[in-house]
């Protein structure tokens, strides 16, 4: 079991959006070669909501909740009715299955909050957790903090489609030897593999054989490519009897500012992170819970303008590293982008302070993903399209400088 210090530690957040400014440069300046690429800055670490701006309407129904006063700022910790009532009808219908707006739902502070309150739920000293490996970097670090014992499932993304996936046989064998969480994203944080159907009725399958609770991140869901489909794990032929679904109106939307997420399931869990909530954070903002009326209430065409700009911008990426001989898959929803870099003179976290302060482009290291990775990097390319590809462009000429 981790120490308080050592659980601290883990939670280190050198490389998380907002915080690469807090990084001394004093231990690198001497390694760098060549001359400044200039170029706007552009910050890969995060989707950019002045390119793509929120959904229209949204400080609009903001204020409605502002003017509604102190009946919406004190709501249920689990959050106001009317809206969740508004919510399990539209997220029902979405995801394919009916969600009981008392009991099966609850609005949380953004969908970081989401997973906390489910793994919080779920996962004590020495629980078994299978985290999939690259995958969100918070799923790894929230199970150290609840002194839970990480099981790594590989994922294969750059193999063929039929290839591509968690490792199967390895995700048995840990449900076999005792795993009692599975904590997953589908489409993946951070390669934007969207996990095929065969795979999620195996998964569902597996979870009721074994009695394994499913803790699956659907944030990117409604953004799927041209041709793509998408399997909801909760709505399969043989669903699991304990899971969590995390989603919410943030990345996609761009509605992140207000810091809005849900996460919908087995009341029992439902239940706990409620309890939890009420002690954490007490709800997600009284307020800004208003705004989640405008999510799956876009314009006519709205949303399908947004998948086909961030398509451009995705292929466009693709075939600059491509050109440059970089291996990297396509992803098939979400914004992100994991790009493997050929090797390197310096190492992953110092070529990529290196490519922040001589080439003005902020990336995250794979290592944030996956521990033993150290030659991938995330960009999230929800970006201005001309500057997204301009700094890819400088993120080559750094690769050039710095090879072996």
């Amino acid at each position: 079991m981790l120490t308080l210090d050592e659980k601290f530690k883990a939670l280190e957040a050198d490389n998380a959006p907002g915080q690469e400014v807090r990084q001394s440069a004093e231990n690198f300046l001497n390694l760098i070669k060549g001359k400044t690429l200039e170029g706007l800055l552009v910050d890969f670490s995060h989707g950019d909501i002045d390119a793509f701006a929120p959904v229209p309407e949204s400080e609009t129904v903001w204020m409605q909740g502002f003017e509604k006063g102190g009946k919406q700022a004190y709501t249920e910790y689990r959050g106001d009715l009317d809206i969740r009532k508004g919510l399990a009808k539209r997220l029902g219908e979405f995801t394919g299955k009916p969600i009981h707006p008392d009991t099966e739902l609850i609005l949380t502070p953004g969908t970081q909050g989401a997973l906390f309150l489910a793994l919080g739920a779920t996962v004590s000293i020495g629980t078994k957790v299978a985290v999939v490996e690259p995958d969100y970097f918070a799923n790894r670090k929230l199970v150290n903090f609840f002194n839970g014992e990480l099981v790594p499932i590989p994922l294969h993304y750059l193999q063929d489609s039929n290839s591509n996936g968690p490792d199967i046989e390895v995700l048995e064998k840990a449900f076999k030897n005792g795993v009692n969480v599975f904590v997953f994203s589908t489409p993946n944080n951070p390669t934007g593999l969207v996990y095929s159907k065969k795979a999620i009725d195996k998964i569902a399958a597996l979870s009721n054989k074994y009695g394994v609770t499913l803790i699956v991140d659907q944030l990117y869901s409604r953004m799927l490519f041209e041709g793509e489909t998408y399997t909801h794990t909760r709505a399969c032929d043989n669903a699991p009897e304990h899971m969590i679904t995390i989603m919410g109106p943030s990345k996609t939307e761009s509605l992140s500012g207000f810091r809005l997420g849900v996460a919908f399931g087995t009341p029992a869990l439902i239940d706990r992170m409620e309890r939890l909530q009420a002690i954490v954070s007490l709800r997600a903002a009284g307020y800004n819970q208003y705004v989640f009326n405008t999510w799956f209430n876009e314009p006519e065409g709205w949303m399908e303008s947004r998948i086909k700009a961030h398509q451009k911008i995705r292929d466009g990426l693709l075939e600059i590293f491509r050109t440059a001989g970089f291996k990297v898959a396509t992803p098939q929803a979400g914004s992100y982008l994991f790009p493997q870099l050929p090797a390197l003179s310096v190492d992953l976290n110092t070529f990529v302070k290196l490519l922040r302060h001589q080439a003005n482009v902020i990336v995250t290291p794979a290592s944030e993903f996956a521990p033993q990775l150290n030659s991938s990097i995330r960009l999230n390319f929800s970006q201005d399209y001309d500057n997204a590809i301009a700094a890819a462009k400088r993120i080559v000429k750094m690769v050039d400088i710095y090879k072996q």
